[in-house]
């Protein structure tokens, strides 16, 4: 062990002694060189000078210690602040990308006639008689999702295309791991931060332009991970918010409690994306997509279905014994 680290053993004791000096460091260093006066020889001990020149000694060896480590922790922060901007210039290039894109595509004579052929089909399809001679659209039969539609479910709002909301004054959208929210502002004047509040907390989060009643200012849904947010301007009038959850395996329902909820149930989540998980990640989202699709249908979760094979394998081997009146939650 260095004497470096030999010294913490007497931090708790040094600690207790900072606390009781109320006149701060000044109180302190005169305890411990009045210390050295009364039951050493520190000052008289040696040679003139020398006391001084072993004070100043161990001064600048902690001085330059206590300056390497904030060169560490600087460096640290400066390579945090670089990550966050390539974050964000990632998601800024995306956004660009898909606003260059056309949103109508013409097609060709050969794929227009390959449509209509489909169309025709599908038509034909919709349009058979069934067996009392009537004919049924099939558009016309609420699908299975709409009639097993749980009670709490009902007054949800369906997610978007992001897995998140439309909102009247913000639209917001996720993944499992991350939120997006996009907040618009009706001004004559290109926005800069200083035009904007934004306050980021672990449970809380407020949003709006400065002089108005906020646009978003509430209790979150779930826990944000502060450190690892980031947001920009966008197009000069939109502020874009990037929030980090903490539980990185659960889809938010909503931002803040006061909001509107989605229904999670009718989240789609893209399976492209379950690719560029690591093994251990990506193995939970799967076991959580499978559970929930078994609790959908009334079926044991993956948790449960093991319970009740290591169950089963007891009774097999076990067949002297009589199950018969023993209750199993």
């Amino acid at each position: 062990m260095s004497n470096q680290d030999d010294s913490t053993r007497f931090d708790g004791l040094l600690l207790s002694m900072a606390q009781q000096c109320e006149g701060g460091i000044h109180e302190m260093l005169d305890v411990i060189f009045g210390f050295l006066g009364r039951k050493t020889d520190f000052y008289t001990g040696g040679q003139a000078g020398e006391a001084e020149k072993l004070i100043l000694e161990r001064f600048k060896k902690h001085f330059n210690i206590a300056k390497e480590k904030q060169a560490e922790l600087k460096k640290e922060k400066e390579e945090e602040e670089k990550r966050k901007a390539e974050r964000l210039a990632k998601k800024k290039a995306e956004t660009e990308k898909d606003k260059e894109e056309p949103k109508i595509k013409e097609l060709t004579d050969e794929e227009a006639a390959q449509l209509e052929k489909e169309l025709e089909k599908e038509k034909k399809k919709t349009s058979e008689p069934t067996e009392n001679g009537e004919t049924e659209s099939k558009d016309s039969k609420p699908s299975e999702e709409e009639e097993e539609e749980d009670e709490s479910d009902k007054g949800k709002i369906k997610p978007n295309s992001g897995n998140g909301a439309d909102l009247p004054n913000y639209k917001w959208t996720q993944t499992l791991e991350e939120i997006d929210i996009r907040v618009p502002f009706n001004v004559s004047f290109p926005l800069k931060g200083k035009d904007l509040v934004v306050e980021i907390n672990k449970k809380h989060l407020k949003m709006g332009l400065k002089g108005h009643p906020p646009v978003i200012d509430g209790e979150t849904y779930n826990e944000i991970k502060v450190e690892e947010c980031t947001w920009c301007i966008e197009d000069k009038k939109v502020l874009l918010l990037n929030i980090e959850k903490v539980n990185k395996m659960e889809w938010w329902s909503r931002i803040v409690t006061s909001d509107p909820e989605i229904n999670t149930k009718k989240v789609q989540p893209e399976n492209s994306k379950l690719s560029d998980l690591d093994g251990e990640t990506r193995a939970m989202v799967e076991k959580m997509m499978y559970d929930q699709r078994q609790k959908e249908m009334g079926l044991p979760t993956s948790d449960e279905q093991k319970k009740q094979d290591v169950l089963q394998k007891f009774m097999t081997q076990h067949p002297e014994m009589d199950f018969s009146k023993c209750k199993f939650a």
